[in-house]
Parts: structure tokens; sequence; C-alpha cells
């Protein structure tokens, strides 16, 4: 199973490939086995973010607890958000990043320069791209602020949303898509990641809206699968509605990482606990928000998996 063809099987079948962020290792497990009892298709991924300042350690103690539980026919390897420019401003080596994944194993990267100027983001992507396809994996990309991870305070959700802060620029993706040549494009139209900073991590993320006209005009400037971060928190008709315009990769942290904390609260100490709340809100976020429950869809979506 490559991820490339997954994600384009899944656009064309008009559904989307959740992929779920892995902030501390022993979520690996409950969820890998979640997507397999879903018998769904779904990533597993971790960001720089989530080793730098969470407990995922590294890109390769991820993997490594990855490849433990894999599952060939349902699961797939990615590598979520390596930043040219971090959250905190500072550059990173992003180079390093994506060849230590290759190494690792990981099946589709991303990177992100969304905090550069347009024509630096098309560079650095075009430099990443190329390390991915000398490894004949895909390459995802960033344009546009998906906002959340920044350590200060964002402005009311309301008016992120009404004056469309930070969402990506039609006539921009048209532009980057081409000369990037990146394989899937992360775009903002009204999605937040939830907050990453210790002090207000624990918080609800504000009830994100989309703007679903914005998404179809973003799809049909590049014509590639598109990727919608922050997926916690929106309602499932946006979602589904989204799915519809052109997203094909839809990003889950937070919802995931918070069921786990809270839960080590609720009974400190009790790691089988928490990964057995992780497990079940995993299998409803499959069933609930990403898949209708008649059988046709339920066939067209293994068939994804098994590359027909």
């Amino acid at each position: 199973m490559k991820a490339q063809d997954v994600v384009l099987k899944a656009r064309a079948a008009g559904k989307c490939i959740p992929a779920f962020n892995i902030p501390h290792i022993p979520m690996v497990r409950p969820i890998i086995k979640a997507i397999a009892d879903e018998n769904s298709v779904a990533m597993v991924q971790v960001a720089r973010v989530e080793w730098e300042k969470m407990s995922a350690q590294s890109l390769e103690r991820v993997a490594e607890e990855y490849h433990k539980y894999q599952d060939d026919k349902h699961t797939l390897l990615h590598l979520d958000h390596i930043p040219a420019g971090d959250e905190d401003y500072q550059r990173v080596d992003y180079v390093s990043y994506l060849k230590r994944a290759v190494n690792a194993g990981y099946q589709s990267v991303m990177i992100d320069g969304s905090r550069l100027s347009l024509d630096e983001n098309i560079r650095v992507t075009a430099e990443a791209v190329a390390i991915a396809h000398e490894a004949n994996i895909p390459c995802e990309a960033e344009l546009g602020a998906v906002m959340g991870h920044e350590n200060r305070q964002l402005p009311p959700y309301e008016e992120i949303f009404a004056s469309k802060m930070g969402f990506t620029d039609v006539e921009e993706a048209a532009k980057f898509a081409a000369e990037s040549c990146c394989d899937w494009l992360s775009v903002a139209a009204g999605n937040i990641h939830g907050a990453v900073a210790e002090a207000v991590r624990n918080q609800k993320k504000p009830e994100a809206r989309l703007d679903i006209e914005h998404i179809a005009a973003l799809y049909r400037a590049t014509g590639i699968p598109l990727v919608l971060h922050g997926g916690s928190g929106i309602q499932r008709q946006y979602i589904l509605d989204a799915i519809v315009a052109g997203v094909a990769k839809i990003n889950v942290g937070t919802e995931l990482r918070q069921t786990y904390e809270f839960a080590l609260e609720e009974k400190p100490g009790d790691i089988a606990y928490a990964q057995d709340c992780v497990y079940r809100a995993c299998r409803n976020y499959i069933a609930n928000y990403l898949m209708n429950t008649d059988l046709r869809d339920k066939i067209v979506h293994q068939q994804i998996g098994q590359g027909a």
C-alpha cells in the first residue's frame, strides 16, 4: 500500500484518509487497533512539535513503535509538520529531518514553509519534494496560516473566520502547486490547530467552521488533493462538505491527545486505561465523522486500502 495511491484513490472515491497524531508513544498501539477494527485506512503521524514539546521522543521512536503494530492493510506512517521555521520563529534544519524520516521508513512526509514568503516557501518545498520523490514517497506542503501552534494569544475565532485571517490565497495556491510540485497541499479555510503551548494545551478548541466554497476554489486552482489540518472540533457536516470540495486527508491531533491526557489525570499512571480511552475515541471519530454506515461505503473504503 503506497501513500500516494491511497490518497488519490480516496479523492477519486469522494473519501478522506484520516491521519492521527502521536504526541505520546503509548497512543500508537490503540490508534492502529482502532483503525483496523473500523476496517478503515488511515495514517499514523508525528510532527516535530510533538517530540520537541510533548513526549513523542523522536521521529525514529514513533517509527519504531509503529513498526511493532503496523497493519499493512489499514495503516500508513506519515511525517507531519517539519517546519522550515517553527512556532517560536526559529529556523529548522528540515533537510536532515526529512532524510531521517526516509531512513526510518516513513511512507510520506510534510514540509511546512507556511511562515515564509511565497517564493521562499516554493523554494523550500521544491527541495523537500526532491528528497521525497528520490525515495519514491509523496510530499505534503502547506500554504496559508493554519493557526494555533504559535506561542501567542490568537484573536477570537469568529474574528479569524469573518476576516479570512490566514486563509490560503487561491492565486498563490495555483502558483505554489505548479512550481513546488508538491503532491498534497494543506490549506487554511477556517480550520485551526489545537494550542501546543503547555499553559493552554488543555483548553477546549473553538468549534471551527470551514469556508467550503473557498476550499472548492483552492482545489480547482491546484488540481491536487487538499489536506485539512486541525480536524478536531469541526462539525461533521463541514468535514463531509470539505471532502466533496477537494479534501482527501484530514489531520486529527487535539481530540485524541486530550483524551489520553485527561484519562491519565482521571487515573494517574494507568496507561492501559488511557489507551482504551484513545482506542474508543479513535473508533468513534472514524465511524461518526468520516464514514457513512452503509455497506457500499465500507466496501469502497476497504478497496482503497487493498489497492483495488
